[in-house]
C-alpha cells in the first residue's frame, strides 16, 4: 500500500496558522468523482487526493459514498413507488381485450327429427360461423374495500420507516468512520513515540561505538543497544503495517476506492480536552433513532392487523363492459353485412358485492397471529429502551474512568521521563548500567504508548456517549 503523504509544508502551515490544504470545494469534487467511478461512469483513472482529510471530511464523504448509505437512499425512493402502487388499487382498472377464432369444424347440435318432419329421428345440425372476432373494454372501480385504505396508510408508514432506517444507517457509518479515524491517529502517535525513542537510542549507539573504539565501553554494551534499536524498528514496522490496515479499513467504511491515496494530518493531542459527565445526568431515549424505527414497525404491525380484519368486511365495486364482435364464414376484417359478416356491439354495467360469511375461523386466527406479533414487538421496544439506557450509563462510566486513566497515564509519562533522564545522566557518569538505561527507556516508551491507548479509549468512549445521546451527526462539525 502507498504510504500516507507527510507533506513537508505541514509544519509551516501550522506555525502560520494557515493551512493551504484545507478541504473546501475540492472535497465535493473528489467525492463526486469517486461516486462517478463507483457507478462505472467515469474513466479507469483512480481518484486521488492529497488534501488533508479531517474527521468531518471523512464522515461527510462516507455519507455520500458508502454503499449502505446509498442503498438506504434507494429504499427511500422505492418507498414512494410502493405508495403509488397502493394508490393504483383505488383508481379505475381498465382492461382491453380482443380475439379472432377460426372454427375449422363447426360443432354439431342434436335436434329432434320432428322439427324437420322426420319423427323418431335425431338430426345433427352445425350451428355458428367459421370466423368469430371480438374487441372489448372493461372497467372496474373499487367503491369500498377497507384493505385498500389500510394498505395506503401502511405504504406511507413504510416510506417513513425507510427514512428512519436511512438515519440509522448513517449513524452506524458515522460511528465506524469516527472510531477508525481515531485509531489511525493513535497508531500514528505510537509510531511517533517509537521514532523519538529510536533517535535517542541511535544517538546512544553512536556514543557507545566511539567509547568502544576508545576502549571505554564494552562490545556487549554496543551489541545490546543495537539489538534494542532493531527491536524498536521492528515494532515501528508493525505499527506502520497496522496503520496501513486501519487506513484501508477507513476507506472501506467511507466507500472510497482502496487504491486512493489520502492524507490524514497529524492532530496535536493537546487539542483533546476530556470532559467528565455528571453521574446524575440522564438521557431521554425516546428520541433515539432505534426507538423511532421500532415505533414505526409498531404502526406497520397495527396496519397489518387491521388489514386482516378488513378481509372479513364486505367489498363493493363497479364494473362496466363493452364489446364489438363480428361473425361470418369469411375472414371478418374489412368486410360488412354485404360480404356475409355481421358486426354488433354489446355493453353492460354492474355492481359487485362480496360478503364473506364463513372462512372456517381463518380470519380470526390471522388476527390473533398479528396481535401476538404486536405483543412481541412491545417486548422488543421495552428491551431496546433498557439497552439504550444501559449503553448511556456504560458510556458515562467509561468516559469518566477514561479521564481518570488519562490523568494517571499523563503523570506516569512525566515520571518515566524523569527516571529516564536521571538514568541517562547517571549512565554517562558511570553510576548506572546500560541495563538500567535500557529499562528506563523501555518504561518511558511503554508509558507514552499507554497514554496514547488511554486517549483512544477516551475518544471511543466519547463516541459511544455521543451515540447514546443521539448526537452522532454532530461529528460532521468536528475536525478531531
Amino acid at each position: 500500500m502507498k504510504q500516507i503523504d507527510t507533506m513537508k509544508t505541514k509544519e509551516q502551515a501550522r506555525k502560520t496558522g494557515k493551512d493551504p490544504f484545507r478541504w473546501t470545494g475540492k472535497l465535493r469534487n473528489t467525492c463526486m468523482a469517486t461516486l462517478t467511478l463507483l457507478c462505472g461512469v467515469g474513466s479507469s483513472v483512480q481518484a486521488q487526493t492529497t488534501e488533508p482529510l479531517h474527521l468531518n471530511d471523512a464522515v461527510q464523504y462516507a455519507l455520500e459514498a458508502n454503499q449502505n448509505a446509498r442503498k438506504a437512499k434507494l429504499d427511500i425512493e422505492n418507498g414512494q413507488y410502493q405508495i403509488d402502487e397502493v394508490k393504483a388499487r383505488a383508481l379505475p382498472q381498465v382492461t382491453g381485450n380482443g380475439g379472432l377464432t377460426y372454427n375449422a369444424i363447426l360443432p354439431l347440435s342434436a335436434l329432434p327429427g320432428e322439427l324437420a318432419g322426420q319423427p323418431g329421428t335425431t338430426l345433427f345440425v352445425a350451428f355458428g360461423q367459421k370466423w368469430n372476432s371480438n374487441f372489448g373494454l372493461s372497467v372496474t372501480q373499487t367503491l369500498f374495500d377497507n384493505s385498500v385504505f389500510v394498505g395506503l396508510k401502511a405504504a406511507k408508514t413504510t416510506a417513513a420507516f425507510y427514512q428512519i432506517n436511512a438515519q440509522l444507517t448513517e449513524e452506524q457509518i458515522i460511528e465506524q468512520v469516527a472510531t477508525t479515524y481515531y485509531q489511525v491517529l493513535v497508531q500514528r502517535q505510537q509510531m511517533s513515540v517509537l521514532d523519538s525513542t529510536i533517535r535517542n537510542t541511535q544517538r546512544m549507539q553512536d556514543v557507545l561505538e566511539q567509547l568502544y573504539k576508545s576502549g571505554l565501553a564494552k562490545k556487549i554494551d554496543v551489541d545490546r543497544n543495537m539489538v534494542n534499536i532493531i527491536n524498536l524498528k521492528s515494532r515501528k514496522q508493525q505499527l506502520a503495517n497496522g496503520e496501513s490496515l486501519l487506513v484501508n479499513q477507513l476507506k472501506f467504511y467511507m466507500g472510497m476506492p482502496i487504491q486512493t491515496t489520502i492524507y490524514i494530518p497529524d492532530e496535536p493531542l493537546d487539542r483533546i480536552k476530556p470532559q467528565a459527565v455528571p453521574k446524575d445526568e440522564v438521557v431521554e431515549v425516546s428520541g433515539r433513532t432505534e426507538m423511532k424505527a421500532l415505533a414505526t414497525q409498531q404502526k406497520l404491525l397495527s396496519y397489518q392487523k387491521e388489514s386482516v380484519k378488513s378481509s372479513g368486511l364486505p367489498t363493493l365495486s363497479f364494473n362496466g363492459n363493452y364489446s364489438y364482435s363480428g361473425l361470418g364464414n369469411k375472414f371478418p376484417y374489412f368486410k360488412g353485412l354485404g360480404s356475409g359478416v355481421n358486426w354488433f356491439d354489446v355493453a353492460s354495467l354492474g355492481l359487485n358485492l362480496k360478503v364473506p360469511i364463513f372462512t372456517g375461523g381463518a380470519t380470526k386466527s390471522k388476527v390473533k397471529q398479528a396481535d401476538i406479533a404486536l405483543r412481541k414487538l412491545n417486548e422488543d421496544i421495552s428491551s431496546t429502551r433498557l439497552a439504550l439506557n444501559l449503553a448511556f450509563e456504560n458510556a458515562k462510566t467509561q468516559i469518566n474512568n477514561s479521564i481518570i486513566t488519562l490523568n494517571t497515564q499523563k503523570e506516569n509519562v512525566e515520571l518515566a521521563r524523569q527516571v529516564y533522564e536521571n538514568t541517562a545522566n547517571n549512565y554517562q557518569n558511570g553510576l548506572a548500567t546500560l541495563t538500567d538505561l535500557l529499562n528506563a527507556e523501555n518504561s518511558l516508551t511503554d508509558a507514552q504508548n499507554n497514554y496514547s491507548s488511554a486517549l483512544l479509549s477516551y475518544k471511543v468512549a466519547e463516541i459511544q456517549l455521543i451515540k447514546a445521546q443521539g448526537n452522532l451527526r454532530s461529528l460532521l462539525n468536528r475536525e478531531i
